[in-house]
């Protein structure tokens, strides 16, 4: 029974104050979607950068007729200067850190260039324009440099390359528009947390003269603050089911409808998996931010 009257209590608040109800119901949505979608980014983020690190080479270059690299005055890469990049990467010094290695000969790498670039190009590139190359896998990509500090300046090596410092500046474009999207939802959140508080204000004050009665007849301040504690959890809850939806339907729409065919260099995708952590996230906050809102409002109402 008590139980019921505070309930009815609450429900007579969010009625008396529709407007500013829906107000908190709209800013608590759009800040918790922004929550969500930051928190799905940087998961998406982590999912690349953990693909692509496994599979991100560092190819070692050999020199062509036409590279101009000082390593390359003598022309094209000779064979003694092949077997000393092989040697060095069978080397007790480099061995432990390769993983895989796969040696590419220039008609292999003209044969796999007019696949991906169709055969109009057949007759710009002609295949002794195409570099030798050492394909290497590396057991812990982050020693790269290792490699690169090895084979940068030896004869007949053009060019040493990481694959994944190519999809850094990507990564880091990712993360800055993750936190951008942080910045706006803390904004909403702080501007949800002050319309509860004030909408728990206005509540307390058109229901003075109730309250009044209460504390005559000796109602605990428990009793009395635990209604509008409940008003704002219940208008922070509409907001965060409207935000779970909201990026439901994003991943489902977007990500699975849209992107997920037409970007093809991102194989992993942010999934169901992810929405079941993320979705009690948003739900957690927008209660918890509610609740402790109210709360302060409505004690330092009743102090007043």
């Amino acid at each position: 029974m008590r139980a019921q009257l505070i309930l009815a209590e609450a429900l007579t608040g969010l009625r008396r104050n529709a407007s500013m109800v829906i107000s908190v119901v709209l800013v608590t949505f759009v800040s918790l979607t922004f929550v969500g979608a930051a928190m799905l980014m940087q998961m998406q983020i982590g999912k690349m950068q953990d693909f692509w690190v496994d599979r991100a080479q560092v190819a070692v270059y050999m020199c062509t007729s036409i590279s101009t690299t000082p390593t390359c005055v003598d022309g094209v890469a000779t064979p003694e200067q092949i077997d000393e990049v092989r040697a060095a990467l069978e080397s007790d010094a480099l061995a432990p850190l390769v993983q895989q290695t796969r040696f590419e000969t220039r008609d292999e790498a003209y044969a796999n260039l007019i696949t991906q670039m169709g055969e109009d190009y057949a007759s710009v590139i002609a295949p002794e324009q195409m570099n030798e190359t050492f394909w290497i896998n590396l057991v812990d990509q982050s020693q790269s440099d290792v490699l690169i500090e090895a084979f940068s300046g030896m004869n007949g090596v053009e060019e040493v390359a990481d694959q994944l410092q190519y999809l850094d500046p990507l990564f880091q474009a990712l993360t800055v528009a993750t936190y951008i999207a942080v910045g706006i939802a803390a904004l909403m959140l702080i501007a949800a947390v002050l319309l509860i508080a004030t909408t728990i204000r206005l509540s307390a004050y058109a229901r003075r003269r109730e309250l009044g009665i209460m504390r005559l007849v000796g109602a605990s301040n428990r009793f009395i603050q635990t209604p509008f504690i409940l008003e704002g959890v219940l208008a922070a809850l509409l907001g965060s089911g409207l935000a779970s939806v909201a990026v439901w339907a994003g991943l489902e729409f977007g990500v699975d409808g849209y992107l997920r065919d037409r970007v093809a260099f991102i194989t992993t995708w942010v999934g169901a998996g992810e929405l079941a952590i993320v979705i009690p996230v948003m739900i957690v906050v927008g209660v918890v931010l509610a609740a402790l809102s109210a709360g302060f409002a409505i004690r330092r109402w009743l102090r007043a």
